[in-house]
């Protein structure tokens, strides 16, 4: 019996300390590769759903790989979705009000608009490494095993991504 509680993570104390370990990594990688518009939150809680829908047949080894593509998975599966809501109606978007001078948020609207063009510009590998290192505060070390990478791809990938953002924003 208890060869077959390892074997799977259909015990809720397995299961709670895979939550607790791969969840905030989990929403992070799709926030950085999808963006918040796709709701994040809920496609991390959608596949420990469909994981503890599956446990018996996940081992906690595989736990990781199958939370990562499931996740993925739902990520793309929307990204579909609102294609199809895209092409029958208009997205309208709301008013805002602030006290800033115009001339500032004109500004501060042209800087993002290049920022989030330069970081559309990066490559999806790029992008991930980037975001995970300079917003989440992740090392290299921590970036090359959440990725399955090595270190030094890791910083390939970051160095490359600045180097990058640096010409992109500067030519903007």
């Amino acid at each position: 019996m208890s060869k077959q509680l390892r074997d799977n993570i259909c015990e809720e104390r397995i299961f709670s300390s895979i939550f607790k370990k791969h969840a905030t990594d989990l929403h992070n990688f799709l926030y950085y590769k999808f963006g918040n518009f796709l709701n994040p939150k809920d496609k991390t809680q959608e596949a420990f759903v469909k994981l503890w829908e599956n446990c018996s047949k996940v081992t906690p080894d595989k736990a990781k790989s199958f939370l990562f593509t499931t996740a993925n998975n739902l990520m793309l599966n929307e990204v579909a979705h609102q294609k199809v809501v895209l092409k029958h109606q208009q997205i309208a978007k709301p008013k805002l009000s602030t006290n800033e001078s115009p001339e500032f948020l004109m500004q501060e609207n042209e800087y993002n608009k290049k920022l989030q063009r330069a970081l559309a510009n990066l490559t999806e590998p790029q992008r991930v490494a980037f975001l995970m290192n300079r917003i989440e505060g992740k090392r290299f070390k921590e970036i090359a095993e959440i990725l399955g990478i090595s270190t030094k791809a890791v910083e390939k990938r970051i160095y490359g991504a600045l180097e990058k953002l640096r010409k992109d924003i500067k030519e903007l």
